[in-house]
């Protein structure tokens, strides 16, 4: 109970946080300006991977989590209920957004600029380097230690600062869907619901193949614990 606490904490700050500089951008005529929203995302992760990063592990992105469970890191009994936590934290943010700004259209939804295959692809390529660095960082399925919160709070402001304007740098079903379905532009959601689990995914073995010769199939031994 206190990890799923710690989740939904974590993913509404995120949601709450990296949405909120994305309306309060566009409400103040680009007061915020696009570094300042790259950067907000990259801050409150690594704020919130210090809080509560010994607690949950600071997941607050459902492809990480089950990219953990894939690794065989982390326990398929708790994954249904760290998914839950997750959308009901970032839902819970959009819904106060949506309360503080009604006439927000978008309310930080993700939205491809470019074709939803440049987006798709963007999404899953910038979800391995996120997934890559944390499977690095971490200890076990947890985030955390003097620098992981650094290292993958950078990633994350970094990634947002080149492809945000491409993609939306979402890397995130759960800060993507949330903006989506309190807003009501679905149209291209699949994109961020499916795009960061395969990148997430594929990261694991690509964490493998760089620890140890052989591509080591026990992530143990691979190091890449």
């Amino acid at each position: 109970m206190r990890s799923c606490v710690a989740e939904f904490i974590g993913t509404f700050a995120l949601v709450f946080a990296g949405t909120a500089a994305i309306i309060v951008n566009d409400v103040t005529g680009g007061l915020v300006t696009h570094v300042g929203i790259a950067l907000t995302f990259g801050l409150i992760i690594m704020s919130m991977i210090y809080a509560v990063g010994d607690i949950s592990g600071a997941h607050f992105n459902p492809a990480v989590t089950v990219a953990f469970w894939a690794a065989r890191l982390f326990p398929g009994r708790q994954v249904l209920p760290y998914l839950a936590s997750q959308v009901g934290g970032a839902l819970a943010a959009s819904v106060i957004l949506k309360f503080l700004f009604p006439g927000h259209e978008t309310l930080g939804a993700t939205i491809p600029v470019g074709s939803e295959g440049q987006s798709f692809v963007m999404e899953i390529i910038l979800t391995f380097f996120l997934m890559f660095v944390i499977l690095n960082v971490a200890t076990g399925a947890k985030e955390k230690g003097i620098m992981a919160g650094s290292a993958i709070g950078a990633v994350v402001a970094l990634e947002a600062l080149f492809a945000g304007p491409v993609s939306g740098a979402s890397m995130n079903p759960a800060r993507s869907l949330a903006p989506a379905l309190v807003s009501g532009h679905l149209d291209s959601l699949w994109i961020y619901l499916a795009a960061p689990v395969i990148g997430a995914i594929i990261a694991v073995p690509g964490c493998r193949c760089i620890k140890e010769e052989g591509c080591c199939s026990d992530m143990e031994k691979a190091g890449c614990l």
